[in-house]
């Protein structure tokens, strides 16, 4: 799969573009760590919204299998820890946001977790790939880009910790 790194100003030129699209006030955003984090946070100071939840995301171990990696039908479901207590969705609009939706596991998995404490779940991301998205009549409500690309953010690409994006730069 073809590697794109993107720069600080591209990610604000995708938050640029994701604004205009909102045509609902939200109630709450719901942060997927670790990639929800930044756009999020930009998008809470962009729409003046306040309540802000992390949800922890994590996939069995043999996920991170590179053979699997590269298959993205290996349907291993996420694991969700910091789920807010229900009571904090009820009757709410929330926004869930990440920085890509890819399979589409995560997002779909957290929407119906929103749905099921009463909430009314919004998707967004910055990159939409369908090319590897699972559910085929299901992509994110809102989005900023389509790629076919892995995209590196720019706050994972600092401080060169990984090697394999040390050598992207």
């Amino acid at each position: 799969m073809r590697k794109e790194l993107i720069s600080w100003q591209e990610v604000d030129r995708l938050i640029d573009h994701l604004v205009p699209q909102f045509t609902t006030e939200f109630d709450a955003i719901l942060m997927q760590s670790k990639g929800g984090i930044i756009p999020g946070g930009l998008l809470a100071e962009a729409l003046q919204i306040e309540q802000l939840m992390l949800v922890k995301i994590d996939f069995p171990k043999e996920f991170e299998m590179e053979e699997q990696r590269q298959n993205p039908l290996f349907v291993a479901w996420p694991k969700i820890q910091n789920f807010p207590p229900s009571e904090q969705l009820q009757s709410r609009k929330v926004l869930i946001v990440s920085n890509a939706w890819g399979t589409g596991r995560c997002q779909t998995t957290l929407r119906d977790k929103i749905s099921g404490a009463g909430g009314t779940p919004y998707t967004c991301v910055l990159h939409y790939n369908p090319r590897i998205n699972l559910f085929k009549n299901e992509k994110p409500d809102f989005y900023a880009a389509v790629t076919d690309a892995w995209i590196i953010y720019p706050w994972e690409a600092a401080g060169g910790k990984d090697p394999i994006l040390a050598n992207l730069r």
